[in-house]
């Protein structure tokens, strides 16, 4: 009984070991590395190994080689239309087609027609094939998304953007007008110019004053200087001069 007492409290009050271990720092290095000499220093940069380059697995990058890929018979056929439209055709444009349904499109179609501008479909891929071959290279980078082609064998830009401004989701990307390729903006400006038969007439009219001009200077010198030289021989003719005399004494 008195055992189990003492050891409930020793638990209670708790002690402390006779021996107590502690561990005590060591003491800093105070010693350096002699410096190599210098004949080590060579020998050892000297026969240093050097890795190879690792070179890239093999399908890392695209072959150099291009693999051409061959047309279809109906790709070449689409290409053989639209080389023919860009031949026939001065006035080529290039149009986006956003949400546009099949009605609307029907009525835009009528619309153009009336002025004898057609609508083109051709697919991007198709149309960037034969651009790259070709002169108008340039109009590449309008193809992009669905697009649409308005043509016509004469430039009738006014009626195209009279009908375009009825169909808000059709958007102007540019054109190529008369082998020129114009910007939205650019075609935009051509149309506020005047047209051919106006400038022609002003051309016409502006010669026509020109020469009329031209005449009259010609013939106006020689009868100026005929009337010059008649008024001379007069005032030196006798007859003239015995009429003056009298005048003058009439005139006193």
């Amino acid at each position: 009984m008195a055992a189990t007492l003492c050891v409930k409290l020793q638990r209670n009050q708790g002690w402390l070991p006779l021996i107590q271990s502690v561990r005590r720092g060591s003491k800093a290095v105070t010693r350096h590395r002699k410096p190599l000499h210098i004949l080590k220093q060579k020998l050892l940069a000297v026969t240093q190994y050097i890795p190879p380059a690792r070179t890239a697995p093999p399908g890392a990058y695209p072959s150099q080689n291009k693999h051409v890929q061959e047309d279809n018979g109906f790709a070449l056929l689409l290409k053989k239309d639209l080389k023919k439209v860009f031949e026939e055709c001065k006035m080529i444009a290039v149009v986006q087609k956003n949400a546009c349904s099949a009605e609307d499109m029907l009525i835009l179609k009528h619309r153009l027609c009336k002025h004898g501008i057609s609508v083109k479909f051709f697919p991007n891929q198709v149309t960037r094939s034969f651009l790259g071959d070709s002169v108008y290279c340039n109009m590449a980078p309008l193809f992009i998304g669905p697009t649409v082609l308005f043509v016509s064998k004469e430039p009738k830009v006014k009626e195209m953007l009279s009908a375009l401004r009825a169909s808000p989701q059709m958007m102007l990307l540019g054109a190529c007008i008369d082998n020129t390729l114009l910007s939205a903006q650019g075609v935009m400006s051509y149309s506020k110019l005047p047209s051919v038969t106006v400038v022609q007439g002003e051309l016409v009219s502006g010669l026509t004053i020109l020469t009329s001009r031209t005449s009259s200077m010609l013939q106006r010198h020689p009868a100026q200087l005929s009337a010059l030289l008649q008024q001379y021989i007069k005032q030196q003719s006798p007859d003239n001069g015995a009429e003056a005399a009298p005048k003058a004494e009439e005139a006193t």
